[in-house]
């Protein structure tokens, strides 16, 4: 928990991001979308963000989807039960009243399968990204690609 308040406060911080960006739906505040270049060699590719919940209700973020690809997905981290870390899919993702919902390296991430247009992964392209959320309704957010994870992330970085 304190690790997701440290990357929350490093996200809050003015100056932590050149070309910060930031959407709001409903009662919901999606800051800075952001994504790592794709590797030559990677097939797919994680996107990650931060959702304010300012509302007095809970709501969920039920899919996402792109025109970069025909499978984007939800997915977390999880441990097993031997205790090593794994990735895998969701149905979907609860966004808790008056809280924070991150999606950062090693903990809920989208992932893109298979991007159909290599070349807007690169560094300083955008991609969008339409989040569908049960309450609040869609959101598309332009998702920022970078050549290196925020600084308080680059430890934490994972590809699929």
């Amino acid at each position: 928990m304190l690790k997701h308040a440290l990357v929350l406060a490093a996200l809050m911080l003015p100056g932590a991001f050149a070309n910060a960006h930031e959407y709001t739906v409903g009662d919901l505040h999606i800051a800075h979308p952001w994504s790592l270049a794709l590797p030559p060699n990677a097939p797919n590719v994680a996107a990650y963000f931060v959702v304010h919940n300012n509302g007095q209700q809970d709501d969920r973020l039920l899919s996402v989807d792109s025109p970069i690809t025909d499978d984007a997905q939800l997915h977390e981290h999880a441990r097993t039960a031997d205790g090593l870390m794994k990735m895998q899919q969701v149905p979907s993702v609860p966004v808790p009243a008056g809280k924070d919902l991150i999606f950062a390296p090693s903990a809920y991430h989208v992932m893109l399968m298979q991007p159909k247009d290599r070349s807007l992964l690169s560094d300083g392209k955008r991609f969008p990204l339409t989040l569908h959320f049960e309450k609040a309704g869609d959101v598309t957010v332009e998702v920022a690609v970078q050549q290196q994870p925020p600084a308080e992330q680059q430890t934490h970085t994972h590809s699929h």
